[in-house]
């Protein structure tokens, strides 16, 4: 009966532990990083000083995203930025942030954001008459969308349904060439790897319609594993108590 009674405590221990360990999550859908420039930076709309940032996306859809850009405590946002899927063969495991090259003396303007593991990345689409300026200053181009659409990038905007959002996403975004001139977009974005091997990167690529499934950042109920661990746990005790009988 006391070996009984102990296989039945430790049982339901075992049991306990499980049903209250922590689910495994995915990868954060939103990309939160955290940066902080030691200079001032620009971005699309207004040149942030120095200090700490949180870069996250707001939404996705189709081939184009929403980055917004906060405080580091996220009571103040900055931005709410149209970017367009950037793509690197070799992703690395730290945030990497691109610059244009910028005349000295000039804040550095971010042209892509990369989320650490991830091959596709952000790059930042600049009202026209900016990028104008910018890819004329750097030699090259720079992914821009009509200027009038500049004053979206500053409204206090809080979900993806909202109007400079939707003015945002539906914009025609071009490529201004240093010499001034407008081309269309794929020819300016770095092309993605072939149909094959965007396969077997999918997983460290931001999908498409993430956003718009927000209940997805939990992966499958642990429930399964937990039943599988007590079944396990059950048979061990089972056992532990046919050697204790024969002992006895």
């Amino acid at each position: 009966m006391r070996n009984s009674k102990w296989l039945s405590i430790l049982g339901l221990g075992i049991l306990g532990l499980l049903l209250n360990a922590p689910p495994t999550r995915a990868d954060t859908w939103d990309k939160r990083t955290t940066v902080t420039f030691k200079e001032p930076v620009e971005i699309p709309g207004k040149v942030l000083p120095a200090g700490t940032y949180i870069f996250k996306l707001m939404d996705s859809s189709a081939d184009r995203n929403i980055v917004q850009v906060f405080n580091s405590d996220q009571s103040k946002l900055f931005a709410t930025i149209l970017a367009i899927p950037d793509y690197r063969e070799n992703p690395t495991g730290k945030t990497v942030i691109n610059f244009e090259e910028r005349p000295t003396g000039a804040p550095e303007a971010i042209e892509s954001w990369f989320y650490p593991g991830d091959n596709f990345g952000q790059e930042f689409v600049y009202p026209k008459s900016r990028a104008t300026e910018l890819a004329k200053a750097t030699n090259h181009q720079v992914l821009s969308m009509p200027s009038e659409m500049a004053e979206n990038i500053n409204k206090p905007v809080k979900s993806a349904g909202e109007a400079p959002v939707a003015a945002m996403k539906n914009a025609p975004v071009k490529a201004v060439k240093p010499t001034g001139e407008e081309v269309d977009i794929a020819k300016a974005i770095k092309p993605g790897p072939p149909t094959v091997q965007l396969a077997a990167a999918q997983p460290a690529a931001p999908k498409p319609t993430m956003a718009k499934e927000k209940g997805l950042p939990h992966t499958a109920s642990p429930v399964p594993l937990v039943g599988l661990l007590g079944v396990l746990s059950l048979g061990a005790g089972g056992m532990l108590g046919g050697l204790l009988k024969r002992k006895a």
